[in-house]
């Protein structure tokens, strides 16, 4: 069955991996909106620019590059993982499980600036994770902040990412006073050289209005059908699932293995509390969530015994996702 299949570590799962993605992206192409253009920088960068910077792309077009840039996130993140031995032996299950979430929701398969920044939050975990064997790690961390205000410069929201550094700092390394400052001078830099073109330009007012999210009002609600619920069941049982497997491997598990699943929990809690910091509603925001998620459901399936459960549980993930496309 597929995950028996793709807990081995064979080129022929890159097949499977890629047919199983186009699949579930097939129901998008019956809701094809006439027109999408994503806007893929924030007011700080097309404010400057004066101009908004899109990707205009036929409908069509826009999922299928959509798909080909998540099967790169998917391989991308799965070679992370199996670097690190997150799961003592490498398999293509984070791929797999990172395709199927970036599939649960019809926005999510269109191009988005969130879909951008999976690439460095990718790219920063693999940093990250790389920090607990490192000797001296502040021009690590000075690069990290750097690519975290760059993210933002993308998508806005992912500001938060600079107290993940923090974070990663307490969990991994003792307290040393220069690498909690380095991360955030390299993301000062890159805000500091934009104020002083804004300042330039006799436009710092504009250059404060950046930071203007930070007073939005926190969202009640989210833009769902109820419909679009029924798909995060089987995903809430699998979370459940993960946490049962887990509890018994947990403390089997090396210490930076540990100290990495405590790291991906307050990356989900970032992401989750960022939300308020859209100006809008938008459900792309969670499409952030997907490579943390990823790692903990393959981490499930990777570990768990009962055949006739986890298959079906797979099964119901992707059979939710195509019903829920198809209707």
């Amino acid at each position: 069955m597929i995950i028996n299949q793709h807990r081995k570590f064979t080129p022929t799962n890159i097949f499977f991996v890629c047919v199983i993605g186009t699949l579930l992206c097939a129901g998008v192409f019956l809701h094809l909106p006439e027109e999408l253009n994503p806007v893929f920088f924030e007011p700080a960068v097309h404010n400057l620019l004066g101009l908004a910077i899109e990707i205009r792309l036929a409908p069509a077009t826009n999922v299928l590059v959509t798909l080909v840039l998540t099967l790169l996130q998917a391989f991308f993140l799965n070679k992370v993982i199996s670097h690190f031995n997150f799961f003592n032996k490498p398999n293509f299950l984070t791929a797999l499980m990172y395709m199927s979430l970036v599939s649960l929701l019809l926005p999510f398969l269109v191009l988005s600036p969130t879909l951008i920044c999976n690439f460095i939050a990718i790219w920063m975990l693999s940093k990250l994770f790389n920090i607990y064997k490192q000797t001296d790690v502040k021009g690590l961390m000075f690069d990290l902040g750097i690519i975290v205000a760059i993210g933002s410069l993308i998508y806005f929201p992912f500001i938060v990412m600079v107290l993940l550094l923090w974070i990663a700092l307490i969990i991994f390394r003792p307290f040393i006073w220069r690498e909690w400052i380095t991360p955030l001078l390299g993301f000062l830099n890159v805000y500091f050289l934009i104020g002083v073109v804004y300042y330039w330009l006799d436009r710092f007012e504009e250059f404060k209005a950046i930071f203007s999210p930070f007073n939005n009002p926190i969202p009640t609600s989210l833009p769902l059908d109820y419909l679009d619920y029924i798909v995060l069941i089987p995903l809430g049982i699998g979370l459940l699932f993960f946490l049962s497997i887990l509890k018994d491997q947990y403390f089997r598990s090396v210490v930076h293995i540990r100290k990495s699943f405590q790291l991906l929990f307050y990356m989900l809690v970032l992401i989750i509390a960022s939300f308020y910091l859209n100006e809008t509603i938008n459900i792309n925001h969670f499409l952030l969530c997907a490579p943390p998620l990823a790692i903990y459901l393959a981490y499930y399936f990777t570990y768990a015994k009962t055949k006739w459960l986890y298959e079906s549980l797979y099964l119901l993930i992707i059979g939710t996702i195509l019903y829920l496309q198809l209707i």
